[in-house]
């Protein structure tokens, strides 16, 4: 009996963009991405393929981060990024007041950076989409779609218009870069209630991958890894024990003591005339990519990282990680009755973990890879191509996932909390009001002349835009975060503050009124070829149905 494996990765940066800064601090959060995460996961995955070492995975980009790839000026701030790091690591090099550890390491860190700047300017042209894209197109990858903005559906069905809009804006998007519908939807957080299956199938998607306890205890005898549910959505349960060795730095792989400790960085300790030229004259020390301590063990002091150690970790946990899933399917296939869909593991994690937090992690990626490529017990697929081969979701045994999440407590908690809560009415009510100006702008139809009829349709396409990024997940979440607090409740209340500011501005098309509107497009020009017509209350089925 075949049994299957697949690999899940989720990409996501919150919208960071800030082109009234000439450098923000929350800028880097993308660039650390890009950096650590991105390039060394595509020079990995490139290398795979052009040595014919057979492999499938599958990924997805919200349709944020894609906006944010593909922007000029967050691509010349991406650079400016990667020149920087380089420059600072050649003179941490021979900087004569550090220790000579110190210095050979900065050494190997400038040629790490120099060599991902040649890859993100020379190699890709700064145009990592395509790279990405490049690895569709020759079936190594496959790439779905997910919402607009990384929203936490459930907590926004209040209004479910607005739910069918980020379904709808993340379907959409993802044609427009990738060319085709997506054969599949990731559950931002996976989070998951019954009313978002009919709104999935909408789009043509033909599965989504649920928390595990979704399908009840993991693996009690009677639950599957992957069933057919409402509207005919597959569902596929993500595998924890393979998940939690991959991202848990408690019980997985990247606590080991010989990888890269995250939090000591020369940014924070180097001496203040050492980062000058790095921090451009602002005193608040910022993380740099130069990190030069492991993990270590104990409460002692950390010793310094040793790179090939580090790697030889990486190869281990490769091992190690294949022959644990061997083993689960193995335990599986003895359960499957005659007749019933060959076994399968959904092992699903963030990208970011792969180099940003795990910096070892585009290494352990490819020797799993490799070593994955060389089992007859193991069929490495996604979960498009297992469903062809089970003859479609109506093979799979019926499954009625339950309301659930990951993060803390699985049911919502992280977005639900005495630091978040407030924000849920104030989407809620801005969310009715757009009901109301789509529906007044559509009736209107061209009964205005220019430019009013102009300007209030794009006031409406606006207006969308600032309340999609004000329903990001991310900042409820970041707000139980007391560095990230302040910030994120900000970036919430500045869009809910730029929909209100174009609520007003909708009805004249005044000189003060078309400049506004013209501020606040450049602030956030996010999804071009938005359509305003998906927030129409007239045009929705129900979602209980």
């Amino acid at each position: 009996m075949n049994r299957f494996l697949s690999i899940v990765l989720h990409a996501h940066v919150p919208w960071v963009r800030h082109p009234e800064s000439p450098r923000c601090l929350e800028e880097d959060w993308l660039f650390e991405a890009i950096s650590e995460s991105y390039l060394p996961l595509l020079d990995v995955l490139h290398r795979l393929r052009d040595e014919e070492v057979p492999y499938r995975v599958t990924m997805n980009f919200s349709p944020v981060l894609l906006e944010m790839l593909q922007d000029p000026m967050l691509q010349d701030r991406a650079q400016a990024y990667l020149e920087r790091a380089l420059t600072l690591a050649q003179r941490e090099s021979m900087r004569e007041s550090a220790p000579e550890t110190h210095r050979r390491l900065a050494a190997w860190y400038a040629a790490r950076f120099s060599s991902l700047r040649d890859m993100y300017v020379d190699r890709w042209q700064r145009d990592l989409v395509r790279a990405f894209r490049e690895l569709q197109e020759t079936r190594h990858l496959e790439i779905t779609a997910t919402a607009a903005t990384h929203a936490v559906l459930p907590l926004l069905l209040q209004v479910p218009e607005t739910v069918r809009a980020q379904i709808s804006v993340g379907a959409e998007n993802y044609e427009k870069t990738f060319g085709t519908p997506a054969r599949g939807f990731w559950l931002p957080e996976c989070a998951y209630v019954h009313a978002l299956s009919g709104l999935i199938r909408e789009t043509g998607a033909d599965w989504t991958i649920v928390e595990a306890h979704a399908f009840g205890p993991e693996r009690s005898g009677a639950e599957p890894n992957a069933g057919c549910g409402p509207r005919g959505l597959a569902f596929f349960r993500r595998d924890l024990a393979s998940s939690r060795q991959a991202w848990d730095a408690d019980t997985g792989y990247p606590g080991d003591p010989r990888y890269r400790e995250v939090y000591r960085d020369v940014g924070l300790e180097a001496p203040p005339e050492a980062l000058s030229d790095y921090l451009e004259g602002s005193p608040i020390r910022r993380f740099t990519g130069l990190k030069m301590y492991r993990i270590t063990g104990g409460e002692g002091d950390k010793e310094w990282y040793d790179p090939g150690a580090a790697r030889a970790a990486a190869l281990e946990h490769a091992k190690d990680f294949v022959d644990a899933r061997a083993d689960q399917l193995r335990t599986l296939a003895a359960e499957v009755e005659p007749g019933e869909p060959p076994p399968i593991l959904v092992c699903a994690c963030d990208v970011e973990l792969f180099g940003r937090w795990w910096f070892e992690g585009p290494q352990f990626f490819e020797e799993m890879l490799r070593l994955l490529s060389k089992r007859d017990d193991i069929i490495l697929t996604t979960p498009t191509e297992y469903l062809l081969g089970c003859g479609g979701s109506a093979a799979l045994p019926s499954v009625e996932p339950l309301p659930s999440s990951w993060s803390e407590e699985g049911y919502f908690a992280s977005w639900l909390s005495e630091e978040n809560t407030w924000i849920y009415p104030e989407l809620h009510r801005r969310a009715t009001q757009l009901l109301r100006v789509v529906q007044a702008c559509e009736e209107d139809g061209d009964t205005h002349e220019e430019p009013l009829g102009s300007h209030r349709r794009r006031c409406v396409s606006q207006m969308i835009r600032e309340l999609q990024l004000a329903q990001s997940g991310d900042w409820p979440m970041l707000m139980r975060n007391e560095t990230s607090r302040d910030y994120a409740t900000r970036r919430a209340k500045e869009h809910l503050s730029h929909f209100d500011t174009l609520w007003k501005a909708y009805a004249s098309a005044s000189e003060d009124s078309q400049s506004t509107l013209e501020r606040i497009e450049k602030q956030n020009p996010i999804f071009p070829d938005l359509k305003p017509s998906r927030h129409h209350p007239d045009r929705q089925p129900s979602l209980l149905d």
